[in-house]
Order: structure tokens, then C-alpha cells, then sequence
């Protein structure tokens, strides 16, 4: 069977759909070489603690939770390790605890499943500690340049898709515009596949300009032909017209894209009076059952993971290309931003099929 290792695993960044499916493929993959899994509590912050923070992980144990949504080990997407915020205001580099938290566990390997930046964080631990770290790719936006699919981006496509089904319906009893906003933090990949699939009549993706009164000359054009209603997706990252980002501000400071999509209603109802409504999905996208193509590519990305420590092959990222699994290094995983390119499939097939998609320059 081989020699008998013990491997941790983490999830970091962004819950999503799927992220348990991982969970689940790798305990059985290991726990069937005979292999040790420590889930590791809330990321990085579970090596910080003192003691380590884990749970031993069982077959049993993870069964379950095949179709279950977030994460059993719970995650961050705060706190830089390598400037970490303290409680007097302060920062402090406390990489060397959490280096020191994977030693003291005494673990042979470990599998980080994050976006690129939280792999960039690992892996820089990982150069920085000596530890074997194989990384798993996950993104509702899929905008890790390497690979084709990422852990959670096919769930969100199926819930922003089934609203904009859903929508269609009461934007025509009330003849009304309906503007959907979906998440998307740099990226407009959800917004175009949802768009497409559900029926959209103009999609907005931060990738490609748009004019105010193209998308009102689109509703126009509907009415003409007798269609009283319109559907419109949009990216929350996509900007106004005249170029500022649209963000909501809390009562901490703290500054998150949002809030385009009622931009959009007031500028189309100022443009030609039509009566507007704005649907926000927000953290729906993220929550919920995974889809079964990402149950599938979780499934196939722990197994390869765990292929990957048994042949001693470390600082690696699995990735989904050309129908099946493939490993890149991580930092030429990470290096490649994956934005919409004008010139994809998607943007062709949009145009052809005479959605509005904003004006290329």
C-alpha cells in the first residue's frame, strides 16, 4: 500500500458550491492508501492557533456532505499572514506561526484549495516554510487563467440562469425592464454563460464598454416588435457609463462592488421611462447544492491531488483542460488572470444571437 502519510487540507478565500465534494474526494482517495486526513480549521487561521486547529477526517464522516454547500472546515478571506491586523490597529508578519502550525502537525503534504489570490498566499508560505503544498482551484468568477473549470463557477451559472428563468415571467405580466445583478469581481464570466442560457436581451460584463442609450435603442427595438418586456444582466463589477466604479460603503469603511444595477435602472428609466426593477443574487450564487459538473471536477481534482503528494509532486495545481485533469505549477497557474476576451466564443455567440453586449473598442 506504501508508505503511510499524513496530509492536511484547507479551504480558503470565498465560499462556494463544491468545496465539500473536494473534501470528500480526497478523504476517500487518501483514507483508501491507508493515508492520515486533518481538515484544517478556518485556513490559515487554524495553523495561527495554538494549539493547531483540525479535525481528524473519516470516510464516514465526509460521506454526507457530497451535496452540501460551503464548507465543512470553514474558511477566511481576510487577514494577510504576511500582514496580519492586530487589535491595536497594528500589522504583523505571522507567517512564520502558521509555517511553524504545519510542522508541529506533523503533516507530509498539504492541499489548499483556494483562488488565486489565497494560492498565492500558500504558496508563498509554502517556499517560506518547507511546506509540500498541492493546490486545488476554486472560483465562483473562473478567472484562474489554467484552467477551464473552477470549483463553485458552474453552480453560480445554474442559479443566476434559473433567476433570469424565473424572471422573465413577471417582467412580462408588469411590462417592466429587469436588471439582474450577479457576482463577479473583476470577471463577467457568469454574467455572459447565465445570460446566454437564460435568455437575456443585453448582458453588461466589466470587459466591454457599453452606452446607455445603445441599451435603450435595444428596448426600443423589442417593443417594435411587440415584446413589452426586457431582461438585462449585469456584472457587479462593470462600471458606469462614464467609468467609475459603483461600490457600497459600510459602517466599518470597508468598500464592495455594488449597486450598479440601480444605476442602470435610473439612467434607462431617465432615457425612456420605462419602468424599471433590480434583482441582486449576492451570496445566493455561492451557497446551495453544487451542480453535478462541479460535484464531477471536484471529485476528479481530489483524487488528482492526492495522486499528486503520492508520486512527491509539490508546489503543483490541477486544472481542467481539453477534458481532463492536467497539472500546471502554481505560479504559472496563478500568473494568468482569465478576464472575458472580446474575441471568445461566448461574446461571438451572444452577438449572434443579437444581445446586446456593449461596443467594442
Amino acid at each position: 500500500m506504501g508508505e503511510c502519510k499524513r496530509i492536511g487540507i484547507l479551504t480558503s478565500g470565498g465560499d462556494c458550491s463544491g468545496l465539500n465534494a473536494v473534501i470528500r474526494a480526497v478523504v476517500h482517495c487518501a483514507c483508501g492508501k491507508g493515508w492520515e486526513v486533518l481538515g484544517i480549521r478556518q485556513a490559515t487561521l487554524g495553523l495561527m492557533a495554538r494549539p493547531p486547529q483540525f479535525t481528524k477526517l473519516e470516510i464516514d464522516q465526509v460521506d454526507p456532505l457530497l451535496t452540501s454547500g460551503g464548507t465543512m472546515l470553514g474558511t477566511t478571506n481576510k487577514g494577510d499572514p504576511f500582514a496580519f491586523p492586530m487589535t491595536d490597529g497594528s500589522v504583523c508578519d505571522r507567517s512564520e506561526e502558521i509555517i511553524a502550525g504545519y510542522h508541529q502537525l506533523g503533516l507530509d503534504a498539504l492541499i489548499g484549495i483556494g483562488g488565486d489570490g489565497s494560492l498565492a498566499i500558500l504558496r508563498r508560505l509554502a517556499q517560506q516554510g518547507g511546506i509540500n503544498l498541492v493546490a486545488i482551484p476554486k472560483t465562483i468568477d473562473n478567472d484562474i487563467g489554467i484552467t477551464e473549470h473552477a470549483i463553485g463557477f458552474d453552480t453560480a451559472v445554474n442559479i443566476a440562469t434559473e433567476a433570469l428563468d424565473r424572471l422573465h415571467f413577471t417582467a412580462a405580466s408588469h411590462s417592466r425592464v429587469i436588471i439582474l445583478e450577479v457576482m463577479g469581481r473583476d470577471a463577467g464570466h457568469i454574467a455572459i454563460a447565465a445570460g446566454i442560457a437564460g435568455g437575456a436581451d443585453v448582458i453588461l460584463i466589466p470587459e466591454i464598454p457599453y452606452r446607455i442609450d445603445h441599451i435603450c435603442e435595444k428596448i426600443k427595438e423589442r417593443q417594435d416588435k411587440g415584446k413589452n418586456y426586457c431582461l438585462i444582466i449585469v456584472s457587479e463589477a462593470v462600471r458606469t457609463q462614464e467609468g467609475e466604479t459603483v461600490t457600497m460603503t459600510n459602517r466599518l469603511g470597508q468598500s464592495r462592488y455594488g449597486g450598479i444595477s440601480q444605476y442602470l435602472a435610473d439612467q434607462i428609466s431617465d432615457c425612456i421611462g420605462a419602468e424599471t426593477r433590480v434583482t441582486v443574487l449576492g451570496h445566493i450564487q455561492r451557497g446551495g447544492t453544487a451542480s453535478p459538473l462541479d460535484r464531477l471536477v471536484a471529485a476528479a481534482f481530489g483524487v488528482a491531488a492526492v495522486n499528486l503528494i503520492e508520486k512527491g509532486k509539490y508546489d503543483y495545481m490541477v486544472t481542467w483542460q481539453n477534458r481532463q485533469v492536467m497539472t500546471v505549477p502554481i505560479a504559472e497557474a496563478i500568473a494568468q488572470y482569465r478576464a472575458v476576451n472580446p474575441e471568445d466564443t461566448l461574446v461571438k455567440t451572444a452577438r449572434g444571437l443579437g444581445i446586446y453586449l456593449g461596443d467594442l473598442q
